[in-house]
């Protein structure tokens, strides 16, 4: 693909994924162009995109012309039937996560994608969260030195449950499939796949509907990852903690950058993903220093979708990675009903893919 093109985007949904987190990211990215959505509501995506042309049909959209990449940001139970249309037309393709309700689908989709010879991503943008780098640089700085214990919470305090489809019954519905694929696809870019997965859910609010606490422990040979989610957390539960044989790192403080969106600033204006929550860091003399937090930006997922499209690089989030926290996802799941720990359950070929795709991201980002 000529490098110099600009890409025509069409965007299929604009609630609360799309008109928050992708259409402002793909305006922000150079050699993009959001050309069109798919909605019910073309007001709403008039007052925010006079220029784009507004479809009722995802179909029609999908088929139009001018439209390269198709960014699909709808309720999770529509995401494989949106993304297969747009591969059987030609189209490359990124779907906010969850990648699908399960994996049986997800693996139709990569080899469709494989077969039809187009990209296929899925959103991780929390990959470039400002409290999960503070994480990543606690483990991979060497300053905590041999991770013992890593911990990651997304703790919200909403005691009402609202009527809108993440919290009503039904699939892909709940704190799990909504929260949990940032907690594993960062932990899976930080230490790869587990041996095991041990998870316990609840639905603790009165009247809820789907699942809004959950808790599960990943298992490696030398050292244990807790991801947890809750809707009845006031306060007090650090984003991240991290133990090693040296130190450990607390990082209390979330990413701005969703409160930057939802607040009207533009990816790219001054401030945006800056965290003045410091990371602290303690040493085996139980001594605290604070330092700098460095900045998010999600608009490096929509940069690497613009270069890999270009041939310049990688995929971003290759198929093969979200199939891996598919894997991690449903394993909980079977946990969770099961009441035993339970192994990922993917191919050795499959296991082997994903090895390497980390191998190249990590390539990509030391070049």
């Amino acid at each position: 693909m000529n490098s110099s093109k600009t890409l025509g985007v069409g965007l299929i949904g604009y609630g609360f994924a799309g008109k928050t987190f992708h259409a402002p990211l793909i305006r922000a990215v150079e050699g993009l162009a959001l050309r069109a959505v798919a909605s019910s509501d073309a007001a709403k995506v008039k007052k925010d995109f006079p220029g784009a042309t507004v479809f009722a049909d995802p179909r029609q959209m999908i088929e139009a012309d001018g439209i390269d990449l198709v960014v699909i940001a709808t309720p999770n139970d529509s995401h494989a039937p949106l993304a297969r249309l747009a591969l059987e037309a030609g189209r490359d393709v990124v779907i906010d996560k969850p990648f699908t309700l399960d994996m049986a689908e997800a693996r139709e989709l990569i080899a469709l994608a494989e077969r039809q010879a187009r990209l296929l991503s899925v959103f991780h943008n929390r990959r470039w969260d400002s409290d999960f780098l503070a994480a990543k640089f606690g483990v991979e700085s060497g300053v905590l030195g041999r991770v013992t214990h890593f911990e990651s919470h997304i703790d919200r305090f909403r005691p009402e449950v609202r009527d809108r489809w993440r919290e009503r019954s039904g699939p892909g519905a709940g704190v799990w499939y909504d929260l949990a694929p940032h907690l594993i696809d960062q932990t899976l870019c930080l230490f790869g796949l587990p041996d095991a997965v041990q998870a316990n859910f609840l639905l603790q609010r009165p009247g809820a509907q789907a699942v809004d606490w959950a808790h599960a422990v990943l298992s490696y040979p030398h050292h244990r990852v807790i991801l947890h989610a809750s809707m009845i957390a006031a306060g007090g539960s650090p984003r991240f903690l991290v133990h090693g044989d040296k130190g450990s790192l607390v990082k209390h403080g979330i990413d701005q950058q969703e409160a930057q969106l939802l607040s009207g600033m533009l990816p790219g204006n001054q401030g945006w993903g800056v965290d003045l929550d410091r990371m602290q860091i303690w040493n085996a003399a139980g001594e605290c220093r604070g330092m700098p937090t460095p900045a998010g930006d999600h608009r490096r997922y929509y940069a690497g979708i613009r270069d890999a499209l270009q041939g310049a690089a990688p995929n971003p989030v290759p198929p093969i990675q979200a199939l891996a926290v598919m894997a991690v996802l449903e394993a909980a799941i079977e946990s969770a009903t099961g009441g035993t720990s339970r192994a990922i359950p993917l191919t050795d070929s499959e296991r082997a893919a994903f090895a390497d795709s980390q191998v190249k991201t990590a390539s990509r980002k030391s070049a």
